[in-house]
């Protein structure tokens, strides 16, 4: 496969997968889940490799989410279609028998957010930032957010994330659990980089069952979540409501969703 949207390399057992859409600032869009999904199974088949890397390009975000601009025209078909494109890519991702380690520089929201849940591993420069935007733009984090966020920062704090919508700087990622460690973002890439040595001088097959075992019980939780609400999510794709938190983004305005509250059924 030719890649867009994305770099991939592999040296010395690390292969690393790159984002590369930093003029929007690595926002995900169909060609992207599709070559991010690629590159795993590249990685995942390839037997020299024993630890992946993902980051995004530039120093602006890990990943701001899907791409608003290709969401202007989803309805409920194209929907289910999409819901089917992100499963591929998390299935993949925790299928996987060698470890994922995110690498994040500023923002890593919405699915950025969800990709990172099914990373193994998370370092973050000081100045990243970290949060869903479901809500925010007439959407749910059913990808990975409410299935998994819970068992990394606990329900409460779960519930406050997908609820408000609001940012966490990486200090408070790392205080909550929901990544591994904040470094100066120029320790960055040799953090990572021990990281991933530490891993290569482990036995593989040890960690390979090691993130088998760790995944099985939020895999049996995510499979039985995802499927009904990824169904009832492309549902709600192209509603008023759901057009109003898209219409708001793309408009540079506040998105008006109190007028959708009391609101009596016509008749």
């Amino acid at each position: 496969m030719n890649f867009d949207d994305i770099l991939y390399s592999t040296e010395h057992g690390i292969a690393t997968i790159t984002i590369n859409r930093p003029e929007v600032r690595n926002a995900v869009r169909p060609r992207t889940y599709e070559e991010l999904t690629a590159a795993m199974h590249m990685a995942a088949d390839d037997s020299s490799v024993g630890v992946v890397v993902i980051t995004g390009a530039g120093d602006k975000a890990f990943c701001s989410g899907g791409d608003i601009r290709d969401q202007q025209e989803r309805v409920p078909d194209a929907g289910r279609k999409h819901m089917r494109r992100l499963f591929a890519l998390s299935s993949v991702m925790r299928m996987m028998d060698k470890p994922i380690v995110a690498k994040v520089r500023g923002f890593c929201v919405g699915g950025g957010n969800e990709i990172n849940l099914f990373c193994d591993m998370t370092i973050a420069s000081e100045d990243a930032k970290f949060g869903q935007t479901g809500p925010r733009v007439g959407s749910v984090p059913i990808w990975g957010a409410c299935q998994l966020l819970a068992r990394y920062v606990g329900e409460r704090k779960a519930r406050e994330m997908l609820y408000t919508c609001r940012l966490y700087t990486a200090q408070e990622a790392v205080a909550m659990g929901l990544i591994n460690q904040v470094v100066e973002a120029g320790e960055l890439d040799a953090t990572v980089d021990q990281l991933c040595q530490d891993i290569l001088d482990k036995s593989p097959q040890s960690v390979r069952i090691a993130k088998l075992a760790l995944n099985t019980g939020s895999d049996q939780e995510f499979y039985a979540s995802y499927f009904p609400t990824s169904e009832l999510l492309a549902s709600i794709y192209g509603n008023a409501e759901n057009m109003e938190g898209i219409t708001a983004f793309l408009e540079k305005r506040e998105p008006d969703f109190r007028q959708y509250r009391g609101r009596r059924p016509a008749r």
